[in-house]
């Protein structure tokens, strides 16, 4: 019966720790997707409505920043 506990406990921390990567994936993602809806909201602005290009850098280099960290994949 303990060895029967045992599986159990490390199938179910397994399933834990494989839905925490996820997540954490999942979060990453959102964040690479808010900012590259915000350089695409600075340069819109910026090309139309005389908007500050340095707010367009700004978003820029925090989507440089945040593929240095986490890689291509965080865009998805």
């Amino acid at each position: 019966m303990a060895g029967f506990l045992d599986r159990a406990k490390e199938q179910a921390q397994r399933g834990l720790a494989q839905g925490k990567q996820k997540l954490d994936e999942v979060q990453v993602q959102r964040a690479g997707a808010d900012l590259l809806k915000k350089l695409g909201s600075a340069y819109y602005a910026e090309q139309r409505r005389g908007g500050d290009p340095r707010a367009t850098q700004d978003a820029l280099r925090a989507l440089e920043q945040h593929i240095a960290t986490h890689g291509e994949q965080g865009l998805r």
